[in-house]
């Protein structure tokens, strides 16, 4: 778009004044000629086809309200007050003791480095493994889709039915596979469950969440171009060095999405501690140290404060990792 400037012209024999009013009526014209034009109002066709997208989206967002928002201000309500449900006729008001109880009683920080543990030792885990075998699978072979789907279906599992078979028929001490095996090399058993209890959920979770991260580096890895590591081969380049300077930071921005979306997953992360270890042995996240107060203390009032406080922390996480998306997709449409 090209702005129109207007030009003035100076009459013969005009003073010095006269020529410097000219000159600045010149400039603000020009100025006045970048206003931008006003936009076309609608059509009685376009506004009311626009009333009817807005009347077919709010049903959805009542919907989200009801379910989120409304159950989230009643958990609030609740965590100012003080309920036990040993003692009903005993229920009043708090105020912030609840929310004293959460940050001074301990458990809370021990349940918070829990979490951070087990979520990050998973995450690592998983993105180590899920880019080996990300690495293996881009390339053309026999039964390349069979292999794909079979890696796939850890994620697909059913928490509850993944943990019920890892504490079973994996690693059980009398009936476990992997005690089997070890007896095979001559080593006792493993008493997995009790003695490593941490250990046996982070295998847990890094065995269901590796092929989520392989599928996002798999896209990313598909996504590099061929030509450009065909170059950097006949320019002398190996494999390793291919791999180190080119193809590791063409996935950053990958690992990076796979990082915060597996974070935002696994810190809602239930039902293998529940099922494993009930919080034994430093597994006792947030999560679990809610129900347990909820559903073993009978506090409904502390545990609300515990679910008001664990949900502020993940819109705290959720927030930044989303941020960190938004900036890496604008950064590659930039780049596009």
């Amino acid at each position: 778009m090209t702005a129109t400037v207007a030009h003035t012209t100076t009459p013969p024999g005009a003073d010095d004044s006269t020529r410097a009013i000219l000159t600045r009526a010149g400039r603000g014209g020009g100025r006045g000629g970048r206003r931008r034009s006003p936009q076309p109002e609608l059509s009685p066709g376009q506004k009311k086809a626009l009333t009817l997208a807005r009347a077919l989206v709010w049903p959805a967002i009542a919907v989200a309200i009801l379910v989120t928002q409304i159950p989230f201000l009643v958990t609030i309500y609740y965590s100012f007050q003080n309920w036990n449900l040993m003692r009903p006729g005993a229920r009043g008001f708090a105020g912030f003791d609840n929310y004293l109880a959460v940050f001074t009683g301990g458990a809370f920080l021990q349940s918070l480095s829990a979490t951070v543990v087990i979520t990050g030792s998973s995450i690592v885990l998983s993105v180590l493994f899920g880019l080996g075998i990300a690495l293996l699978l881009n390339r053309k072979f026999r039964g390349q889709g069979l292999a794909r789907t079979l890696v796939i279906t850890p994620f697909l599992m059913m928490p509850a039915a993944a943990a019920l078979i890892w504490k079973w028929s994996m690693l059980d001490a009398n009936v476990g596979m992997v005690n089997w095996a070890l007896s095979v090399i001559g080593i006792d058993p493993v008493q997995w469950n009790t003695d490593f209890p941490a250990l046996t959920v982070i295998m847990v979770l890094t065995w269901q969440y590796t092929p989520f991260m392989m599928l996002i580096l798999l896209a990313g890895l598909q996504s590099q171009s061929q030509e450009t590591l065909e170059a950097a081969s006949v320019d002398g380049a190996g494999p390793i060095r291919s791999f180190t300077y080119m193809t590791l930071p063409h996935l950053r921005q990958y690992i990076e999405l796979a990082v915060l979306l597996g974070g935002i997953m696994l810190l809602q992360v239930f039902d293998p501690i529940a099922i494993m270890t009930r919080g034994t042995g430093g597994t006792k996240t947030l999560s679990y140290l809610l129900y347990e107060r909820a559903f073993v203390g009978l506090e409904i009032g502390e545990a609300a404060a515990y679910g008001v406080v664990t949900v502020l922390l993940t819109i705290i996480v959720a927030s930044v990792a989303l941020r960190l998306l938004f900036k890496i997709f604008s950064s590659e449409g930039a780049k596009s």
